[in-house]
């Protein structure tokens, strides 16, 4: 390998390659080590190893939207950035619009936690998450969400995000969490296509169609049934309360799932 790096600084420097070339001639080293790296074994039996070229890191299939809890966005980035801290995130959109990239979209960041949605008991590592920066009572101002529209249309298109597939962390962790809160205007986000939305007047739920059926094929984890309402309120009536289910709300959760179904 080093004798093949040397021909190759050699050959660059004989030839006067422009620039161009010449930056290819510079990345050529370091993807050539790439390629001879060794495969790491995970298991403790006995294998032929025989590295494959042909693989590629994970895609993210979903969006979750937190909000920091902070006071400025400087100290939610020190918290997610500080090794000891164990949480991060992809991005973060702080109050005046300004966008913080701290983890590779390809990586999985440590934002959701113990997390669960239409059957995914692991999002961390199919999902991008985006801090907020807003303490969790205050209203969102309009730079950041005209910032935070601009990103998730960004990342909708480079990654071809259902719009169901945009959730909130109190969606994936009901009764554990609450972000990005009853403030959070996600009617507006799915007008641009950034989750579901449904106004009345709805169909009547078939009988039989109770709470726990309904909010778990919109994606609830419904093990805790109230934190399930609670969560599926807080979003879409910017209430909070845990009661059953309203026929109106019943209503609207069977015309969300219709949606879900139009998309898949």
């Amino acid at each position: 390998m080093k004798d093949l790096l040397d021909r190759v600084s050699r050959v660059t420097n004989r030839l006067s390659l422009p620039p161009r070339a010449f930056l290819l001639a510079l990345t050529l080293p370091s993807l050539l080590l790439s390629a001879c790296a060794p495969l790491p074994v995970r298991t403790g039996l006995p294998v032929e190893v025989r590295p494959s070229p042909s693989f590629g890191e994970r895609r993210p299939s979903y969006v979750v939207l937190h909000h920091t809890s902070n006071r400025d966005a400087a100290r939610a980035v020190v918290t997610l950035t500080r090794q000891s801290s164990g949480v991060s995130a992809h991005y973060l959109v702080a109050r005046d619009g300004r966008i913080v990239y701290m983890v590779d979209e390809r990586l999985r960041a440590w934002h959701a936690g113990e997390s669960y949605w239409g059957g995914n008991r692991d999002i961390n590592s199919a999902s991008i998450g985006i801090e907020i920066d807003n303490d969790g009572a205050e209203p969102y101002p309009e730079p950041q969400i005209e910032a935070l529209l601009a990103l998730l249309a960004d990342l909708k298109a480079r990654w071809s995000i259902p719009a169901a597939n945009f959730v909130g962390h109190g969606d994936v962790a009901p009764g554990r969490k609450v972000d990005p809160g009853a403030n959070f205007p996600w009617k507006r986000l799915a007008g641009r296509g950034f989750g579901l939305w449904c106004e009345p007047p709805y169909d009547p739920v078939p009988a039989g169609a109770d709470d726990a059926l309904l909010l778990s094929a919109l994606g609830y984890d419904v093990s805790n049934l109230p934190a399930a309402r609670g969560a599926f309120r807080r979003r879409y009536r910017a209430v909070e309360s845990t009661a059953p289910l309203t026929e109106e709300e019943r209503g609207m959760a069977q015309c969300l799932r219709r949606g879900t179904r139009d998309e898949g």
